[in-house]
């Protein structure tokens, strides 16, 4: 009886995570506020695009309502391409909390983890933000310039072969070795778990998160590709492999457009 309630509990926070996380690419899909729907977005993102519509993109000045905007548009986009990855230890944290006494609440380790990369989208909209105003982002919030193109890329490809990459990566990795060391009990404890692994994660993929502002912030089939790699490079045997072998590729591909190949 006990197994089958645990089984029962278990699905259901699968499927809410789930839930979860298409609700946040479903957000992206239909536009996230910005006036266009994703799918258009996309299409405007790519090189010789017509920019028929883009002025609704443009907004006079970074009043408090577009600052709002802005950062639920990070920060849900940040959930939708990185629960996916966090999933594992998510479902762990409940396997565990539900066999042990005080074993503290999925929901706050999930709210912990989040409060991390809302913290993240933070930065990333004071960068957007700096970016706009000295008119280095196009309307479609895509680097205007090679310089900050091509650095942005060499800058991803240098941290991806870093050794404090592959620290942050590892522990996200590896979510048993992670709750063993961290385990707190109580929803206190879950929170500040959350907060922890989901700081290691923004460590491991801040770099290849700033790319975004290369291939377009609300370009969906790059957001979608970033997300696959950070997946790929968390979840899969050798995936510390996959990791150097996106750095090899992004600081090659910085060089060039550097170059102005």
């Amino acid at each position: 009886m006990l197994a089958a309630v645990l089984r029962r509990e278990r699905a259901v926070v699968r499927l809410v995570l789930l839930a979860v996380i298409l609700a946040c690419w479903g957000w992206l899909l239909v536009g996230a506020g910005m006036g266009l729907d994703g799918l258009t977005m996309t299409r405007m993102s790519f090189p010789g695009a017509d920019h028929a519509g883009m002025e609704a993109m443009r907004r006079p000045a970074w009043d408090p309502a577009y600052v709002v905007l802005m950062l639920a548009m990070w920060w849900l986009m940040m959930l939708a391409m990185m629960l996916p990855s966090a999933a594992p230890a998510i479902l762990l944290f409940d396997a565990i909390g539900r066999r042990t006494a005080g074993g503290g609440s999925t929901l706050a380790f999930v709210a912990g983890y989040a409060i991390a990369w809302a913290g993240f989208s933070a930065a990333a909209v004071a960068l957007q933000a700096a970016l706009q105003r000295s008119g280095l982002l196009t309307p479609m919030l895509l680097g205007s310039r090679a310089w900050l193109n091509g650095g942005l890329l060499v800058a991803a490809g240098l941290w991806q072969l870093s050794p404090l990459k592959a620290v942050c990566l590892e522990h996200c990795r590896s979510p048993v070795g992670f709750l063993t060391r961290h385990w707190r009990g109580g929803g206190v404890g879950a929170l500040r778990m959350g907060l922890v692994h989901g700081a290691w994660c923004v460590g491991c993929c801040w770099a290849l998160m700033l790319l975004l502002f290369v291939g377009g912030v609300m370009n969906l089939a790059w957001i979608a590709l970033l997300a696959l790699l950070v997946l790929v490079e968390k979840t899969l045997p050798g995936g510390a492999g996959y990791a150097r072998l996106a750095g090899v590729l992004a600081l090659l591909a910085g060089i060039a457009v550097l170059a102005g190949l």
